[in-house]
């Protein structure tokens, strides 16, 4: 009796998760774009195909796992059914290890944003502070570069602006890998660092600031369907690092959204038609991001970012003189070693968020 009980627990917990997640929805999508990829003339168009096979991965890694864990609940509920005492202790067995893997499973379920499953762009801008700023830019860039390496994740440099003696004025990174955004969306805000500066004569303390954007990875445009009248497209010629062909064709492309004002500008791909593509990318993520902070439905409805709101909005302190410390202002988490966490260990600020997040309780460590 004991056992049918935690079977039946479990059914009843897999059914309420699959309508949670929409799972059933999922598998119903993943079918048809299956079906996309057998046709004949599938690979006709690549770009077109590649995103395809792109949305097959990602919906296979999200449902994979709980397809597994629902199979083999079956095959225990089927075993059961014929009451065969002698299948006690075995079924007991397989019992326990369905509840381990879904008690791992429901640990992803702190990803419940409506993003929280895609890849990121990554966008750090240097604030107040000179070359110490940008040097500090160029600092978190390589932090995240290094976390994103720890979890095997895949990095790509959209687009960046170097410092005139040392570091990056702004900086564009590309981050894919399995809940990038869930997990990244954390390191959203100002981010302060307190040092004996390298740049100063003197060696004197500084503080310096730098602003970081996360937003989710839109690659295709019917998640964000952006009307063409709402643009305005400029291309001028390229001023960036490259081969022979750059400097002499208008390649770089700017794409001003009117209504909101934002305005994306990529000039790291050689030809014009990939950097319209690429700031076609990041303008539909820039503008999913807005408007999920703006709980707004239609584009048309959004405002423009409040950039000065944004810019005073610092979530974390990174001090490494006099004191070492690193302190997230937001859940009170905290480290005494900003040398390992600056290496790429943000594993426990990120954690601590994502429960803040949930409960809106603080979590203090160190």
């Amino acid at each position: 009796m004991e056992l049918k009980k935690r079977v039946l627990a479990l059914r009843a917990d897999l059914d309420n998760i699959y309508s949670r997640l929409a799972l059933a929805k999922d598998s119903s999508k993943l079918l048809v774009l299956q079906q996309k990829s057998q046709a004949d003339n599938f690979w006709q168009d690549s770009n077109s195909a590649q995103t395809v096979m792109k949305q097959i991965a990602k919906l296979e890694a999200k449902l994979k796992p709980w397809q597994s864990v629902m199979a083999q609940l079956k095959e225990v509920e089927e075993m059961l059914s014929l009451n065969d005492k002698s299948l006690a202790n075995e079924l007991s067995h397989q019992v326990d290890l369905i509840e381990l893997s879904l008690a791992d499973l429901k640990s992803t379920l702190k990803y419940n944003g409506p993003y929280d499953d895609h890849n990121a762009l990554v966008s750090i801008f240097a604030g107040a502070g000179g070359t110490d700023a940008q040097d500090w830019a160029q600092m978190l860039l390589r932090m995240y570069v290094r976390f994103a390496e720890t979890k095997g994740w895949q990095t790509q440099m959209i687009e960046e602006s170097l410092g005139e003696e040392a570091g990056l004025k702004s900086v564009t990174l590309a981050i894919e890998g399995e809940y990038v955004y869930g997990q990244m969306k954390s390191e959203y805000g100002v981010h302060r660092l307190v040092r004996l500066s390298p740049y100063n004569a003197d060696n004197l303390r500084q503080t310096s600031f730098a602003k970081v954007e996360v937003v989710p990875k839109i690659d295709t445009d019917d998640e964000v369907d952006i009307d063409d009248k709402d643009l305005k497209i400029d291309v001028y010629r390229s001023g960036g690092h490259g081969g022979q062909s750059v400097n002499t064709t208008d390649s770089a492309v700017r794409i001003t959204h009117i209504p909101t004002g934002i305005t994306v500008a990529i000039q790291n791909e050689r030809s014009q038609l990939q950097n319209k593509q690429l700031a076609m990318t990041v303008l539909r993520s820039k503008l999913a991001k807005l408007q999920l902070d703006q709980h707004q439905k239609k584009l048309g409805e959004l405002k423009g970012p409040n950039l000065s709101a944004e810019w005073g909005n610092q979530i974390r302190s990174y001090v490494l003189h006099p004191y070492k410390q690193v302190k997230d202002l937001r859940t009170k988490y905290e480290s005494s070693d900003p040398e390992s966490v600056l290496a790429g260990n943000l594993n426990g600020f990120i954690e601590a968020y994502l429960e803040f997040s949930l409960s809106g309780e603080q979590t203090h460590r160190s």
